[in-house]
């Protein structure tokens, strides 16, 4: 039993009361009280959970045939009785011991229930969408009953093995033994008075075609004096031909399958014959999960054998920076007793994965050419990018689908495209200038990037936290090299006729001497500056130094760096440095030699070693400024 549940009361009949997880209480109150707008939505949901119960004894019974025993026909029944105003949902899958009930209805099992509550805005349509992505479905149950029992009995335990729970939503549940001539679950939902409309005939055969035709088990409708039927098609929706199903068919699927309760954005159904034969069925949801950063979350493809279910969240089939692909596939030509560590030895596996990938891709390059790719691209753009560091063999395909923002660009939230820079470069420019910094204001404003501007070069603004390790895999694009504008030694376009960086630094060899000699325990090199224009300085990592902003998350991560120091460019156009160079009193020029770097890291969003150093600098500066004004 799950630590969480505290058991409060026991009765003498043998039942016992339980107090909800302390998220759960919360959770409900938010249901019943404000969160569904949608209130039929219940009913698709307690579908899917005992479709999922069917594809659990199914599997189970591969290795464990007499879990079935007489009663081999896996089905669901929506039973209902108007004049009680209650409605039920039976199967007669795997079912639950009297543990499994406790922790499957009494906790929320996943991680990030916190989170989730976190995140509700108060919003019916938001915070309704946010109920698939953290599993939480069978709660719904509470938006339209103020009373739910639940009985099951697991598959092969004994008759007096059943037991029944019962709750009214509002803090604690009820468990207790009662004898179960079947296995399976029975849901009996106690209507509220004025969500009595869900216990009619035409109403709930309506919700089950809209909802759950797709679902690969009978649901039939039982109650009144009506015969009871199948309602649905009864057939696994990735076996149909695509010609035969509908967009909406597709949609309620993607629903089915996630439980997520937004549309999708995209999906791709194919069939594969040949030496291997398996069919998938692959979505892009709407919006990313809770956990999308977790990669250690579970994640993957529901795997079916011959349209027999065998295990949820297969990671072999696609790539980690995928993990927020949903979908089927299904394999002719695997063992129905195929594992995990069979599937990792399984030599056919990489070419369905390499398949399956190039798909997504494919996909994912469809949906770039319309107006649905910025949704994506602003849900799950970061975690596309770790392709690119980890999956070689498809950078190509991948920096066509990398969105960036850019000096072209007005608005920080507007992106551009690999393909878009190099149709707007001018003739005769043969690499893509980036900069990486800490945020879009830090980048934009940056000195680094001032000749480019000045000159009309675009500059990609790279600031999400993957950035670093993404420009260290950027090699080229359609001929066109990356280059870091914030180099030591970067080739300005455009150069022609210009001093050489060499002859600059002949030429104010005086100053730089004097620079160095004042700031050499901080900077391991000073220079005259070509890249600047405004700004009277700028620093730069070395030829084989790490980046600013790589060295500042490998820091914050806690690994241990080597001693490096930056390189020190200055601008001798601007007043700064033009008064610097004139300066005759030491103590004076070493303090603005210090104040010229301090900016300079503070430009680049470095943090300073040590601050109140650099304070009482400016201190002094600003009490002699205010000396030489009141002496003239």
């Amino acid at each position: 039993m799950s630590d969480t549940v505290e058991e409060s009361k026991q009765h003498t009949d043998g039942a016992q009361t339980h107090g909800f997880q302390t998220e759960v209480r919360q959770l409900l109150h938010l249901m019943i009280h404000s969160l569904y707008s949608n209130k039929e939505i219940f009913l698709r949901e307690l579908i899917s959970n005992a479709s999922d119960a069917a594809d659990k004894l199914r599997f189970e019974s591969l290795s464990q045939p007499d879990l079935l025993g007489d009663d081999a026909e896996l089905k669901i029944r929506i039973e209902y009785d108007q004049s009680a105003g209650t409605v039920s949902v039976v199967d007669n899958g795997i079912g639950m011991s009297r543990d499994e009930l406790i922790e499957n209805l009494g906790t929320i099992a996943r991680s990030g229930t916190a989170e989730f509550l976190k995140q509700m805005s108060g919003d019916n349509k938001k915070d309704a969408s946010l109920i698939g992505q953290f599993g939480v479905g069978f709660y719904s149950a509470f938006i339209v009953a103020d009373r739910v029992v639940v009985e099951s009995r697991r598959a092969g335990l004994a008759a007096a093995d059943g037991v029944r729970w019962e709750s009214d939503g509002q803090g604690e549940f009820t468990v207790s033994p009662v004898e179960l001539e079947r296995r399976g679950t029975r849901i009996q939902l106690f209507l509220k008075e004025d969500e009595k409309e869900f216990a009619d005939a035409f109403r709930l055969e309506n919700l089950i075609r809209k909802y759950s035709d797709h679902i690969g088990f009978p649901v039939s409708l039982a109650g009144g004096d009506e015969e009871e039927k199948v309602v649905n098609s009864a057939t696994a929706l990735w076996t149909r031909s695509r010609s035969d199903i509908t967009d909406d068919e597709y949609k309620e699927f993607y629903k089915h399958l996630s439980h997520d309760f937004a549309d999708p954005l995209t999906w791709s159904h194919n069939r594969v014959e040949g030496k291997r034969e398996y069919v998938s069925l692959l979505y892009v949801p709407s919006n990313a999960p809770f956990d999308l950063w977790n990669r250690e979350a579970p994640r993957g493809l529901k795997l079916y054998v011959q349209r027999v279910f065998i295990m949820d969240e297969v990671e072999q089939f696609l790539p980690l920076y995928l993990r927020f692909v949903k979908g089927v596939v299904d394999a002719s030509d695997l063992p129905l007793n195929v594992s995990r560590e069979l599937l990792q030895q399984n030599p056919d596996l990489s070419s369905m994965r390499s398949a399956l990938t190039k798909r997504v891709l494919d996909m994912l390059q469809k949906l770039s050419q319309g107006d649905d790719y910025d949704a994506f691209w602003t849900q799950f753009g970061q975690v596309l990018k770790e392709g690119v560091v980890e999956d070689p063999a498809s950078s190509d395909k991948l920096l066509k689908l990398m969105r960036f923002s850019s000096t072209a660009l007005d608005d920080d939230a507007q992106t551009r495209s690999l393909e878009q820079y190099s149709e707007a470069a001018a003739d005769g420019q043969d690499k893509i200038y980036y900069l990486l910094a800490e945020n879009h204001a830090t980048a934009a404003a940056s000195p680094h990037i001032e000749k480019l501007k000045a000159d009309g070069i675009e500059v990609l603004l790279l600031t999400d936290r993957i950035d670093p390790w993404l420009a260290d895999s950027m090699r080229e694009f359609e001929g066109k090299t990356f280059v870091d504008a914030a180099s030591e030694k970067i080739e300005l376009p455009d150069s022609a006729g210009e001093m050489t960086q060499e002859a600059a630094n002949e030429e104010h060899k005086p100053l730089l001497k004097k620079v160095r000699k004042v700031l050499k325990d901080r900077v391991e090199a000073v220079n005259i500056s070509q890249r600047l224009v405004d700004s009277p300085a700028c620093v730069v990592a070395g030829e084989n130094d790490l980046s600013p902003r790589l060295k500042q998350m490998l820091e914050a991560s806690g690994q241990e760096l080597p001693e490096s120091k930056p390189v020190l460019e200055i601008n001798i156009s601007h007043p700064l440095l033009q008064r610097l160079d004139r300066e005759t009193d030491d103590q004076r020029f070493t303090s603005l030699s210090n104040i010229v770097l301090d900016h300079a890291l503070l430009a680049e969003g470095s943090q300073l070693d040590n601050p109140a150093e650099y304070v009482s600098r400016m201190n002094n500066l600003l009490l002699e400024l205010d000396s030489d004004s009141s002496h003239s």
